[in-house]
């Protein structure tokens, strides 16, 4: 599926690419993602990049990333997502329904979740609004480490529901 890039999208990405504005909303709606110090790097109608790094906020008793910094790194990659295609038109409920997580190496450094589930989230967003009914996806944000290597794997299960 394409996705047709709103203007609304587009004002949407502008705003929170712009570091400045993006600390600003995470310091007022996410303060432990500011205080954890996740990063949009890329963002397209597509997909989404964020990153978290190994630091002492966000260390673990191991010498890596807490799982929980990870957890919001990689949310925040799909969830940025369904924010600005909740943008394009009426008022849609969004909500994480579950979450399931693959950890394959030890997180250390820059960690980058990519989540390439834009179109199946725009079209679920789409189909509620045109039905009524709740709609369910399955967003997969991937981490890979500085030198490509998967580190973990989230799978959210977003439900989306158009308000009347």
């Amino acid at each position: 599926m394409t996705v047709t890039d709103s203007p609304q999208a587009a004002a949407f990405r502008r705003q929170v690419l712009s570091p400045l504005k993006l600390r600003l909303f995470m310091l007022q709606k996410l303060p432990m993602a500011w205080l954890a110090g996740l990063r949009l790097t890329q963002f397209t109608p597509e997909a989404a990049t964020v990153t978290v790094r190994f630091k002492y906020l966000t260390q673990n008793p191991f010498r890596s990333i807490y799982f929980a910094c990870l957890a919001m790194a990689a949310e925040l990659a799909s969830g940025i997502q369904a924010m600005m295609h909740v943008q394009a038109g009426g008022p849609v409920s969004m909500l994480v329904v579950g979450v399931q997580a693959d950890f394959t190496k030890k997180a250390v450094g820059v960690i980058s979740f990519t989540c390439p589930d834009g179109p199946r989230i725009a079209q679920a967003i789409a189909e509620s609004r045109a039905t009524g009914e709740g709609r369910l996806v399955e967003a997969t944000s991937t981490g890979l480490d500085e030198a490509g290597d998967v580190v973990a794997t989230f799978r959210f299960t977003w439900s989306f529901r158009a308000k009347k």
